[in-house]
């Protein structure tokens, strides 16, 4: 069985693995042969029951599965995109500049005022996306002081890999939340000195404000593959 360009774990007992192994691999939280490309070989070993010699095999019976070698960069583009699907957002002025919605395999970020509707965009993708809402005072709860910065933000990252983990192996889409705070490096003349509160460690962000009356503005802030662009649409439309 595979999901898009991913391989199930289960497919490694066709390469002579042992299921007890593979089951172990499981309740370990790998479930496609994908994964154990990003995996280091001493997490590998660390899961009880599975040795050195075990996770070489392993691996190697992954390698017949799923073409680990050198690919170029468009053949990686071309990949992605035969396998990524675009969630609608419920605007179509929205989803065009999104290009064609909220994306599988990877992370999108909404950052906004409180009442922007970031959370309301969340309940419109809730049924078919895992949803992280309000993110970043999860990792701001018990900081006092610079000294505990590096350890809040160490774990965040470590959050941040295993949704995008999660994202990749599961062609999923993930889109989390976070409030704005003012950047104290701004100056009057920054337009908009607001920025991110978890700052802009993610491949896409998309700023959400309130407009004239119900209409929401969403501005595609941050992404590799998308233009700046903005869209306008009325919160009534979207979220109902």
């Amino acid at each position: 069985m595979s999901t898009g360009n991913f391989e199930t774990i289960d497919k490694l007992i066709s390469q002579g693995i042992n299921a007890g192994d593979v089951k172990k691999l499981q309740d370990a939280g790998i479930y496609a042969c994908n994964v154990l490309r990003i995996k280091l070989r001493k997490d590998l070993t660390g899961v009880k029951g599975l040795s050195k010699a075990k996770v070489d095999k392993i691996l190697e019976a992954a390698e017949k599965i799923v073409n680990f070698g050198f690919i170029t960069g468009i053949d990686a583009l071309l990949r992605r995109a035969s396998t990524v699907v675009h969630i609608t957002t419920g605007s179509q002025a929205l989803d065009e500049i999104l290009g064609g919605g909220i994306e599988t395999l990877g992370i999108t970020e909404a950052f906004g005022e409180s009442g922007s509707g970031k959370t309301q965009l969340a309940h419109t993708l809730c049924v078919t996306t895992q949803i992280l809402d309000s993110v970043i005072p999860l990792f701001q709860m018990g900081i006092i002081g610079r000294r505990e910065l590096a350890k809040s933000q160490q774990k965040f990252a470590q959050m941040l890999s295993s949704l995008c983990k999660i994202a990749e192996e599961f062609n999923v889409a993930v889109y989390i939340t976070d409030p704005v705070v003012d950047d104290p490096g701004g100056d009057v003349f920054i337009s908009d000195p607001e920025k991110p509160a978890g700052g802009d460690v993610l491949a896409c962000l998309a700023k959400i404000r309130q407009g004239k009356g119900e209409q929401r503005v969403c501005k595609v802030f941050k992404a590799p593959h998308l233009p700046n662009a903005e869209a306008i649409s009325f919160l009534c439309q979207i979220f109902l």
